[in-house]
């Protein structure tokens, strides 16, 4: 079975509202696909659509080039995590792998080894409604890995982890990812994906807005823009806002500057420093700006 989910043409409405209006992207084996997008822009939606829980009115979704109804042991060809939360309370997290495990005819011995492989440690011998949201996660990943799937899909994997645990998760991500899995993501959470994913789809309105490499979108994002470090940042931004600079604070000591480039023959760099050095601002750092995924988000649907 290939590892691939192939989305074409989505179209699904609620009564007046339109979920998914003609979203198409595919998440290939070997990588993290980021799915991004804020709230009602149809993530969930996809999801649930490709795992054969919604039906699209408009439109495939495929994963190894077949329905997700239509596979035999789908379990061994697709693990989901959803909903962390989707719990029953007062079942162990090693009772309710167990439970899941005997459904897809995988014994205790594979129990044992996904558990230890998302790091539940003395967690797995807790019930599930005392367990932290950090813990409840690696529970979902390790029920996801139970039919140890060529595909998985997660919903909202980072949410309620602190720092620490969303480094792993992300590590974990690519570490799947590395041994030939597709990994398809979706999350508003755009920090965590822009340090996870390879690919990023981004969603907005039901529809895909952009399909590309997250570095390419980042540097798109980045284009024409630079950071100046200064001690007169009010100065500095009354100047380069008089010479035609849009200007943001970006720091105690920095702005962010852009709109600048291919004026007077010079790039923006040079151009930034020649307004600022003509007004006698002094400054210690103009550098080009790196973008965030949630600006480079921003300018893409502004």
């Amino acid at each position: 079975m290939e590892a691939s989910i192939e989305v074409d043409g989505l179209r699904k409405r609620f009564g007046a509202v339109a979920a998914l209006d003609g979203m198409s992207f595919t998440a290939r084996p070997g990588r993290v696909t980021g799915f991004v997008g804020p709230c009602g822009a149809g993530k969930s939606t996809t999801l649930r659509v490709v795992l054969g829980l919604d039906v699209a009115q408009e439109g495939t979704a495929l994963v190894g080039g077949r329905p997700y109804r239509s596979l035999g042991e789908p379990l061994r060809h697709v693990g989901a995590l959803l909903d962390a939360d989707a719990l029953h309370p007062g079942r162990t997290a090693r009772d309710h792998l167990l439970w899941l495990a005997h459904a897809q005819g995988a014994g205790r011995r594979r129990v044992d080894e996904v558990a230890e492989l998302v790091g539940l440690g003395a967690a797995i011998r807790r019930r599930a409604g005392t367990l932290s949201q950090g813990s409840r996660q690696r529970l979902g990943l390790a029920a996801a890995l139970l039919g140890d799937p060529p595909i998985l899909v997660l919903d909202e994997p980072f949410t309620g982890l602190d720092p620490q645990e969303a480094g792993w998760m992300g590590g974990m991500l690519r570490e799947l990812a590395g041994e030939g899995r597709a990994v398809l993501v979706a999350s508003r959470l755009m920090s965590r994906v822009q340090d996870t994913a390879g690919q990023l789809v981004v969603a907005g309105r039901g529809r895909v807005v952009a399909d590309l490499g997250v570095d390419e979108l980042v540097a798109d994002a980045s284009h024409g823009r630079y950071t100046v470090r200064t001690p007169a940042r009010e100065t500095a931004m009354a100047v380069l806002a008089e010479a035609g600079a849009t200007v943001a604070v970006s720091g105690q000591e920095a702005v962010t500057v852009s709109g600048l480039d291919g004026l007077d023959g010079l790039g923006g760099r040079e151009r930034v420093a020649r307004v600022l050095d003509g007004a006698a601002v002094p400054y210690t750092e103009i550098a080009a700006h790196r973008a965030t995924l949630e600006e480079a988000y921003m300018e893409l649907t502004r």
